[in-house]
């Protein structure tokens, strides 16, 4: 374990990333980390920006690098920060997403039910605990907010975390989307711990309401940008109709053992016994099947699955009132009558939903911000905010999704 590591990665957005610590790099190489690079992080972004086309781990590598950078910044403002804690921060924040299945939150609940992706990665994180004779345990108590210190998991967990922040900065780069560029550098400089508690300097206040109003833009622009939307609505979709031709016992084979087995269980798994299952898949097992599915004699699934391989997604409206029913009632009819399928399977083809975004969370963890007087405010209290209750509001639209015919 003390042997010298020294790993420089490359990264098109950070710069060259730096791995010196032998236990990080014992992490980094494990199967189950690794497999963070066949899994896209924006899920199917790039049918609509073609250059999104980075994984899971370009966002780990560089979330990790700014969680060096504020830890070095931390310190140098006296904040006192051990050298198994500092370790412990940037192993926490690597695996923070390892839990992820593929395609990311596209398929999350919808591939394996009832399971969200930091349960996963608590599961991973604990198996790999052991299998290092607890070396990972101090990140362990990080990242699941049970170490003594609050602000290391407020850099890994928050409304001002390092996750955030390398996710904006990094699908801003890869969309070209220039809405999403934030001063992240800045913003590290002016973090500080005040009580134990991760806050921003008073003059940081621009620049992290320049983040927050980055995130929504974003958000609106490219997360839930209709076609985004249209298409990742189309995979679940796909999955939805796998799972009612299993129940009607019509015979769905994936092509991949491992996907096929979480197919077959339609109930909760049981995590903590198949995750090694889990950790074998990945965004080829779904691309596979859906290539495979694409020939299958269920017209609804067949129609499903040549829409998203040759791009004929779904076509979207978004609008801020409910969309009318009769509408709906009238596309489905038309969609039933030109495949001669029943309407219930129309619904396949033709849906509602609606879709939220905020700012500033104000029930999250909030965003303090540290005046020279020593007096702390929440971002959305500070004189002439920005970031007040409008923006603190949840903004909700509507939306339909239909298949051309």
């Amino acid at each position: 374990m003390n042997a010298k590591v020294r790993k420089i990665i490359n990264d098109p957005v950070h710069g060259f990333i730096t791995i010196d610590d032998p236990l990080v790099f014992k992490v980094i190489s494990h199967p189950w980390y690794q497999r963070l690079r066949r899994i896209h992080q924006m899920a199917f972004a790039h049918l609509v920006y073609p250059g999104a086309v980075h994984t899971r781990l370009h966002h780990s590598l560089g979330a990790y690098h700014l969680m060096c950078s504020a830890l070095t910044e931390l310190k140098s403002k006296g904040v006192e920060i051990t050298p198994t804690e500092e370790t412990g921060a940037k192993i926490a924040i690597l695996l923070h997403d390892v839990g992820h299945g593929p395609f990311s939150h596209a398929l999350e609940r919808v591939l394996v039910k009832g399971v969200h992706h930091e349960d996963i990665s608590i599961h991973i994180m604990k198996v790999l605990n052991a299998e290092l004779d607890g070396a990972l345990q101090t990140a362990l108590d990080i990242f699941t907010n049970n170490y003594p210190k609050p602000f290391l998991h407020q850099l890994i967990s928050g409304q001002l975390d390092v996750d955030r922040m390398d996710y904006l900065s990094r699908d801003s780069f890869f969309t070209g989307v220039s809405e999403g560029v934030i001063g992240y550098d800045r913003i590290i400089k002016m973090l500080t711990v005040h009580e134990g508690e991760l806050m921003v300097e008073e003059k940081g206040i621009y620049s992290t309401e320049k983040f927050l109003v980055s995130r929504r833009l974003m958000y609106w622009q490219v997360y839930l940008h209709k076609t985004v939307l249209g298409a990742e609505k189309l995979l679940v979709k796909i999955f939805e109709r796998v799972r009612d031709l299993h129940s009607q016992n019509i015979a769905v084979s994936s092509g991949s053992i491992t996907l096929d087995f979480f197919l077959d269980h339609n109930s909760e798994v049981n995590m903590e016994e198949h995750l090694d299952r889990f950790c074998r898949l990945d965004d080829f097992d779904v691309m596979m099947a859906i290539k495979n599915w694409c020939y299958h004699s269920d017209i609804v699934l067949s129609k499903l699955c040549n829409a998203l391989v040759n791009r004929k997604l779904f076509k979207v409206k978004l609008q801020a009132a409910p969309i009318d029913a009769a509408e709906v009632k009238e596309k489905r009819a038309a969609m039933s009558a030109a495949l001669g399928i029943k309407e219930a399977a129309a619904e396949y083809l033709i849906f509602t939903g609606e879709t939220t975004n905020t700012t500033y969370d104000p029930t999250e963890e909030k965003i303090k911000i540290l005046f020279k007087d020593g007096t702390v405010k929440d971002i959305s209290k500070v004189d002439n905010a920005l970031i007040q209750q409008s923006l603190a509001s949840p903004v909700k639209k509507y939306y339909i999704c239909y298949l051309g015919l």
